[in-house]
């Protein structure tokens, strides 16, 4: 694998974490969903998360795993803060911003840097009226999910390889702005529950006449469209106050394309990941405070990735809701 190859597949691990660790409430409330969005009636949320990633070994483009080399240890640490707000009875936007420290050994090379992750921006349409959150099934209608259509842009804030820095384990973003369509399908059924996230997204170009602090010949870049697939079931469990533990597995599948360099494609580029997560989330009984843990593990065997790092990521949020 060629160094800018590795380069490529060591910086994306933090930019897609954000959207699989921010585990806030859902329709009824609860914190089993899977995207910052708002409960029903409710008026405003903060979100509040502290991410450790480790990364051991990664795909390479024919998704084989290669081991790190020996004595490295790459971490990132990213402190999330997340905040929604509703805007009328169906619309809702929310905003999240990550702050980010890199603490990196690797052949040799050691770093610690920190900085400004990537923001981002959602709106959120509600496509129902009332909660849809039941305790039994009782007609038809009963087992119609609360469905939510959203939009994202990504905001470049991050340092990117392509602002003045030295490495791959120093950026804190990519670099790219990015629209994405977002489909949300939350369902209760007392204890159980389950989500379906659909998103696609695709990339503005831009100019680039640096790379990793160094000018380089003036070119045109964007990254190739990104699809993300994540599935989700979970159990409530509630105490003697009425106080309520969610337990929940999720499935997450990221694909994205290979970019183009001047209009051509650009074999470099392009990812592959599989991923599998669980977390416990109290809530408490008005569901206006949820405290929550997730553990996110990547298989690492051949075939569960493509140019991209495999991780371990462990997760701690707070959540509160104002009604």
């Amino acid at each position: 694998m060629n160094k800018k190859a590795l380069n490529t597949a060591l910086l994306v691990g933090a930019i897609f974490a954000l959207p699989q660790t921010l585990y806030a409430a859902s329709c009824c409330g609860g914190g089993s969903a899977s995207s910052l969005v708002l409960p029903k009636f409710s008026n405003g949320m903060v979100d509040i998360s502290i991410d450790r990633e480790s990364y051991n070994g990664f795909w390479n483009k024919d998704g084989d795993y290669v081991e790190d080399p020996p004595d490295s240890e790459l971490t990132q640490w990213r402190v999330n803060v997340g905040y929604a707000h509703r805007l009328s009875e169906r619309w809702q936007v929310s905003a999240t911003l990550p702050y980010v420290w890199n603490d990196s050994q690797y052949s040799g090379i050691s770093s610690r840097t920190d900085g400004i992750g990537d923001a981002a921006v959602s709106v959120w349409y509600e496509a129902f009226d009332a909660i849809k959150c039941v305790w039994k099934v009782r007609r038809a209608s009963d087992l119609i999910p609360a469905a939510y259509f959203g939009a994202t842009v990504t905001l470049p804030t991050g340092i990117s390889p392509y602002d003045d820095v030295e490495n791959s384990f120093d950026v804190t973003g990519r670099g790219f702005y990015r629209l994405d369509a977002n489909l949300l399908l939350d369902k209760t059924i007392y204890p159980w529950n389950g989500t379906l996230a659909l998103s696609y997204g695709k990339y503005m170009e831009r100019p680039v006449n640096q790379e990793y602090g160094k000018y380089v010949e003036p070119y045109d870049k964007k990254l190739g469209d990104r699809k993300l697939v994540t599935l989700s079931g979970g159990y409530s469990q509630f105490l003697e106050n009425m106080d309520s533990l969610t337990y929940t597995l999720a499935y997450a599948y990221l694909k994205e394309e290979q970019g183009t360099l001047n209009g051509r494609s650009d074999p470099t580029t392009g990812i592959q990941k599989d991923s599998l997560s669980a977390t416990i989330a109290y809530s408490t009984m008005d569901r206006n405070w949820i405290v929550k843990m997730s553990f996110n593990h990547t298989i690492k065997e051949d075939g569960y990735g493509e140019n991209f790092p495999a991780t371990d990521t462990i997760t701690m949020g707070v959540s509160h809701v104002f009604r």
